[in-house]
């Protein structure tokens, strides 16, 4: 297990879109969750242990469902979804990401592009995944999650900043702190999507949808290194 916990580069701006999003993540999560609140298994649905009522109900609603957007319905969903998500988990896991390699890109980006490409990265990652499910039994079912849009970031990232290393938590046979550099780190993620995403059917996670985000992020991050050398020449 692999576990990133910061990188080496800091930021000469603050963050204001990226901490802004993360507030953001972390207030509607709770706030779809208060229903169960009062649900006798609770503290299981937080963790993704047992089925949520109120996240069922609201993925429904507000989840991207590719058969329905196919048909034209929803198409505000390509939003909504990005601000769901199914547990504590999955919450974590993606703010975690988010938070590291977020304020570098906002940072080269400026806030209002940055906001920009974050929310079209998570369009790109959508559209990936209903390409891949197109006239599957998985067109049926509600995706949710900011991952899409983080993988973006993670894109951009490695183009932008690709000698940067990753401190990272190595959890073995033992435990050890590990700078791991970004180019690295950031492949091999991205192979192991595209592996699970070709092996399985999915198993619950679109990985599809990480994995067009990586690719837009990647695109738009080419473009961007690419203006800044001519500025600088």
């Amino acid at each position: 297990m692999v576990i990133p916990l910061r990188d080496e580069i800091r930021s000469f701006t603050a963050p204001h879109i990226t901490r802004m999003l993360i507030i953001a993540n972390i207030v509607v999560f709770f706030v779809t969750f208060l229903p169960d609140f009062s649900y006798r298994y609770w503290p299981a649905t937080l963790l993704g242990a047992a089925a949520s009522p109120a996240i069922d109900q609201v993925s429904v609603r507000y989840g991207l469902i590719p058969y329905e957007v196919l048909q034209g319905n929803g198409l505000s969903t390509f939003f909504t979804s990005m601000f769901l998500h199914a547990d504590l988990i999955h919450l974590g896991g993606n703010m975690l990401f988010l938070y590291i390699f977020g304020d570098n890109v906002e940072d080269t980006f400026g806030h209002l592009r940055y906001l920009v490409f974050y929310l079209f990265a998570g369009i790109a990652a959508s559209l990936a995944h209903i390409l891949f499910v197109f006239g599957s039994p998985e067109s049926t079912i509600p995706t949710i999650g900011a991952s899409g849009a983080i993988s973006g970031i993670m894109g951009a990232y490695l183009v932008l900043f690709p000698r940067s290393k990753i401190l990272t938590l190595v959890i073995l046979y033992w435990i050890s702190i590990v700078a791991i550099p970004a180019v690295i780190f950031l492949s091999i993620w991205f192979v192991f999507q595209f592996f699970y995403g070709a092996l399985t059917a999915g198993g619950g996670v679109a990985y599809w949808a990480h994995i067009g985000g990586f690719v837009a992020g990647l695109f738009f991050g080419a473009i961007w290194r690419g203006r800044r050398r001519k500025r600088d020449l």
